[in-house]
């Protein structure tokens, strides 16, 4: 049973889809604003969070990036009210695996948690015994979601570290943007091409202190992940 960590201060809304929640198997533990939710969380393990965007005490933006801090590899999704573009994208931005937009029907919901937790299973399979990669002068370690660089330590997303593999899996040779989104998001709509930009600027600024690697963009092609040796 997969255990859902859900941020809603509506509370009929929240008690309706913790019980249909509750019927696909889901454990769903329920707060009523960011700061229980953010406290439930340092208390214990989740496999994924579903959190509302505006809440009293601490908003889902700010919650996330907390959470992020705290465990990077824990799956969100975003769940609003508000239709605004910007909103998405931060969203997004701040690695959100969805965001949906109320009203949603709630076997969308529960399609998008089984999706996202599937895509996460089938990550954890490909990178189980990969402890260690060396790209450039980096140690890239999965595992433990890290990227070092001397004394330096990176810590990454799982979307991140999702990232690098799959440019390891297709370094030096053009890779297509549709087949990243595919591969990473899981779909290639408007918003995740957004965010797997961001994601990718990131990247670039990981690895920028060694020359020899480059991600180059080919307008409206694809990219390639450069490494010389």
């Amino acid at each position: 049973m997969k255990k859902v960590l859900l941020a809603e201060d509506d509370l009929d809304f929240a008690d309706v889809l913790k019980q249909y929640l509750e019927l696909y198997n889901y454990q769903i533990t329920w707060a009523k604003d960011g700061e229980e939710a953010f406290s439930l969380f340092q208390k214990e393990t989740f496999d994924i969070c579903v959190f509302d965007v505006m809440m009293p005490k601490m908003d889902g933006f700010t919650l996330a990036e907390k959470i992020i801090n705290s465990n990077p590899e824990t799956p969100f999704i975003f769940l609003t009210a508000r239709k605004l573009k910007e909103d998405k994208l931060k969203g997004l931005q701040l690695g959100a695996d969805d965001y949906i937009v109320k009203p949603f029907e709630a076997d969308e919901l529960v399609l998008r948690l089984n999706n996202i937790l599937k895509r996460g299973a089938q990550k954890n399979q490909v990178t189980i015994s990969v402890n260690e990669i060396m790209i450039g002068n980096y140690i890239f370690e999965p595992n433990r979601l890290e990227l070092k660089l001397n004394n330096h330590t990176q810590r990454l997303t799982e979307k991140e570290v999702a990232l690098i593999l799959f440019f390891l899996k297709n370094k030096n040779q053009l890779i297509k943007r549709n087949d990243i989104l595919q591969s990473v998001w899981g779909n290639d709509d408007f918003f995740s091409g957004r965010s797997m930009d961001v994601f990718i600027s990131r990247i670039r600024k990981y690895f920028s202190d060694d020359n020899r690697i480059t991600i180059e963009s080919i307008r409206n092609v694809g990219l390639e992940f450069k490494i010389q040796n």
